[in-house]
């Protein structure tokens, strides 16, 4: 018995995982869903040991599976990047981008991004997984990661996306503020109840103001704790006058504008820098390379 698989063998293998079952993969690669099977049965007949578990309902990878998927996807990945290269030419660019990003970035700076990404290269396919917490990109099998400077991994390289610099602003309803009142000085949030988020399994995420050129942390009444994954939501509650919120400020401008939420100390907003593109300094596939460009180019306007 051999344990050699081909390289289409693995490649097959690897796209089950990373579509999660077999018709998924056999959609995506435009092969019979039995010979998908088939493929992956003779690996594991061959190897001797099973590389996946299958359910009725699911598809899942064996520990040897997992391992054995983690080691060849950057090598697949390189593969596919090298045949496109080979085949495109020099300005056409066509391939899959994937990108973990957090939360933050979705409701308005991502969109204008990407709808630009696409003008310029309509045949990239993009998937975006949204995460928060500090992720090892090449692990979780993504192209790049977008980060906030204070989470951003240390081994990468990296470029701004998006507003150089964002503000963070306070905002409340108009029956809040008529009811318990408008803090006149940082020190007044102290009696008021607050809006506020919490890292995962982490803390909560502090209220910082500018206060004679310095900045300092104020601890509000946490009424309402939401968890950093439905970040976007929090406005919503704010609406409805639960509680004094401190998100960015772009997200607010709306509601400043129609009068559905009040600025709350703006002379004190701090302002900090926006996110970044991070991504390894090995070799980047063509449609990273593309987005990349499209960041410094957009860094230059």
């Amino acid at each position: 018995m051999t344990n050699s698989s081909s390289l289409d063998d693995l490649a097959i293998f690897h796209m089950v995982v990373r579509e999660g079952g077999f018709r998924a993969a056999a959609r995506r690669l435009g092969l019979a869903p039995s010979k998908v099977s088939n493929t992956v049965g003779r690996m594991e007949a061959s190897l001797g040991v099973p590389l996946l578990r299958r359910t009725t309902r699911s598809v899942s990878t064996t520990d040897a599976g997992r391992t054995l998927a983690d080691r060849i996807g950057p090598l697949i990945a390189g593969l596919d990047a090298a045949r496109a290269e080979a085949a495109e030419g020099a300005d056409r660019v066509r391939g899959r981008l994937k990108l973990n990003v957090p939360g933050a970035v979705m409701p308005d700076v991502l969109p204008p991004i990407l709808a630009a990404f696409h003008a310029h290269h309509p045949e990239v396919e993009v998937e975006i997984v949204v995460e928060n917490g500090l992720v090892d990109i090449v692990a979780a099998g993504c192209d790049a990661g977008i980060r906030y400077d204070d989470i951003l991994a240390q081994d990468m390289v990296s470029v701004p996306v998006g507003p150089r610099m964002q503000q963070i602003a306070l905002a409340a309803a108009p029956d809040y503020l008529r009811a318990h009142g408008t803090p006149a000085a940082p020190r007044d949030l102290t009696e008021h109840q607050a809006i506020r988020y919490r890292l995962s399994d982490g803390p909560l995420l502090p209220w910082q103001l500018v206060e004679d050129g310095r900045t300092i942390t104020v601890e509000p009444i946490p009424r309402l704790i939401l968890g950093v994954n439905a970040i976007d939501t929090g406005l919503t509650f704010a609406r409805a006058g639960i509680g004094i919120i401190a998100t960015f400020r772009n997200w607010l401008e709306r509601d400043f504008a129609a009068g559905t939420l009040i600025p709350v100390l703006p002379d004190r907003w701090p302002a900090r820098t926006g996110p970044r593109l991070y991504y390894p300094s090995r070799h980047a596939p063509r449609p990273l390379r593309a987005f990349i460009e499209m960041c410094r180019d957009q860094d230059k306007s």
